[in-house]
């Protein structure tokens, strides 16, 4: 950061800009868009308005603002806690350092619960195990107007960003948020949930040193274990009392664990169809285990 800071703060839009790509041209994980998220966010516009009147002034207040946070972003703080934001599927949730940042690759478990469920009639239970920040339970409930969704973190701090996101859509009152160690206190309802859906930690303990992730976000949401899959065994000892008959199971997992935990599942749920899902880029990314199918 030193070589680009200004001895003044940058006065204008388009001098703030070029001088926040300047000094994040070298920080390892920065993308272009990141100068003109956060000067959106400072200025509480959108990125539109920015980028179309790139001589108006800042503020000495907004200048020191923007500087700061560019500062935190050149030492590896992700966007996304810097503006409490991340956009997920098609809604905008609330992100804190308590949870995990939403990634693209949990939409894939999303659509394919939408793509489930539209078959389905009546008041779908759904159970979203390792809610985190809620991004799975909140998106089911917004497009299932019917649907009633738990969702269950172990983490309180989590569940409290998960309330948040389900107030901020309105669907307070269709999400259960509950403390729980995976399915922990629905165990009781034999065969209650309709579907139950996880994006539970499936990093291998050794890999998580080496990814940058681990040294900004919740290790807890992120460490499986020594194969990355011990979060996901215990879970899948839990689901058969839980999942309905002619339920569906749907995991998240890293990309080379496709055989590992189909074959997991399937001795979970014995009799259950169960597929290995790619992402776009090919990577196995989801495993389904269809009961009664």
């Amino acid at each position: 950061m030193t070589n680009h800071q200004h001895s003044t703060p940058p006065p204008t839009v388009a001098a703030a800009l070029a001088w926040a790509r300047a000094a994040l041209s070298e920080a390892a994980d920065s993308e272009p868009l990141d100068a003109p998220l956060l000067l959106a966010h400072v200025l509480g516009c959108e990125q539109a308005a920015l980028l179309a009147h790139p001589q108006r002034p800042l503020t000495p207040a907004q200048s020191a603002a923007f500087c700061a946070l560019v500062a935190r972003r050149a030492d590896g703080i992700p966007l996304a806690y810097l503006t409490g934001e991340r956009a997920f599927y098609d809604l905008t949730l609330i992100v804190t350092p308590d949870v995990l940042i939403p990634r693209p690759e949990t939409e894939h478990l999303v659509e394919r619960a939408l793509a489930w469920a539209q078959g389905r009639a009546g008041s779908p239970r759904i159970a979203d195990v390792g809610a985190g920040s809620g991004a799975i339970a909140v998106t089911l409930a917004r497009h299932l107007p019917a649907a009633h969704v738990w969702a269950l973190d172990v983490s309180r701090a989590a569940l409290g960003v998960a309330r948040r996101n389900a107030a901020r859509y309105d669907l307070g009152e269709r999400i259960h948020c509950v403390q729980a160690d995976l399915l922990g206190p629905l165990l009781g309802a034999r065969g209650a949930f309709d579907l139950i859906a996880a994006n539970l930690p499936y990093v291998p303990t050794s890999a998580l040193e080496a990814l940058p992730v681990s040294r900004r976000e919740p290790r807890l949401a992120l460490d499986g274990g020594p194969d990355g899959l011990a979060v996901i065994r215990r879970l899948l000892a839990q689901v058969p009392r839980v999942l309905a008959a002619d339920g569906l199971l749907l995991l998240e997992i890293e990309a080379t664990q496709g055989e590992r935990a189909a074959a997991l599942a399937a001795a979970a749920l014995p009799g259950a169809r169960v597929t290995v899902h790619a992402d776009y880029a090919g990577h196995d990314r989801v495993i389904s285990a269809q009961r009664g199918g």
